[in-house]
């Protein structure tokens, strides 16, 4: 049998050696996610664990490639957590439809779209097929309190409350 969702969840955030259980911290006016209809909107997730930027810094500069992808990993797994909190379940996640994977880079760093491959190959891993999405991955020349990443998702869930 198969690795379950949770269990592939639980797996990977050991890999990583962080804890993505209890609550997720949000700064400002405004909510962590949003369900319209079935639709889930998973604000901007950065590598943020607790209270401290795991990944800070510019891509291709004093971060390495190893070191974005694996900010972008940790940003996947906040949005995991995000839908997990938001539906109970994980099982609940019928297809993650986009991700946006904005990535804090050096001059002539190019490999935004091998940073945002890490997150789409957690997403594959937890989610299965229904972890394949459309994706935009782009650079940019800041990110908020200086993390590597961000990255935001739109999720489709099933059997939600009308």
């Amino acid at each position: 049998m198969s690795e379950s969702r949770a269990a592939a969840f639980e797996r990977i955030a050991a890999e990583l050696e962080y804890d993505f259980g209890g609550e997720i911290k949000i700064g400002g006016n405004y909510v962590p996610f949003l369900i319209e209809g079935n639709q889930v909107h998973i604000s901007g997730q950065i590598p943020r664990v607790g209270d401290e930027i795991v990944v800070t810094g510019r891509a291709g500069g004093e971060v390495s490639l190893a070191e974005a992808q694996r900010a972008a990993k940790v940003c996947v797994m906040r949005a995991l957590a995000l839908l997990r909190q938001a539906l109970g379940d994980l099982g609940r996640v019928r297809k993650v439809l986009h991700v946006n994977v904005f990535v804090q880079s050096a001059e002539h760093f190019t490999q935004q779209s091998e940073v945002a491959d890490s997150a789409s190959a957690v997403l594959y891993e937890v989610l299965g097929a229904a972890g394949v999405h459309t994706r935009t991955s782009v650079g940019v020349y800041q990110l908020p309190k200086n993390a590597t990443v961000e990255l935001n998702l739109i999720a489709v869930a099933e059997d939600l409350p009308g």
